[in-house]
């Protein structure tokens, strides 16, 4: 049996989920987890299903006038959902 350098449990993990190109499918998932922390309480309890679809968040919404006031700030809800979870995941918004 070869001996080789330990590495940390960290970096196998990670090397584990890019070869099963698993860590976009890790990612959509935290996007969809810090939702509540980037909207706020206040959005989020009006928010019914999200989920992200090929690059795109798909947020369903309850109030018909909250829905029309996140898509003016689309761009900047985009750009705070990636900076949470740390790299480019979303690049549209679909409110419905």
């Amino acid at each position: 049996m070869k001996r080789t350098e330990p590495e940390q449990i960290g970096e196998v993990i990670n090397a584990l989920l890019k070869a099963d190109n698993l860590d976009v499918k890790l990612d959509e998932q935290r996007i969809s987890a810090v939702w509540p922390d980037v909207v706020g309480m206040g959005v989020n309890r009006y928010t019914i299903e999200r989920y992200v679809k090929q690059g795109t968040l798909y947020v369903r919404l309850s109030s018909a006038s909250l829905r029309n006031e996140l898509m003016l700030c689309r761009t900047s809800l985009i750009s705070r959902l990636n900076e949470a979870v740390g790299r480019q995941v979303i690049n549209n918004i679909t409110f419905y």
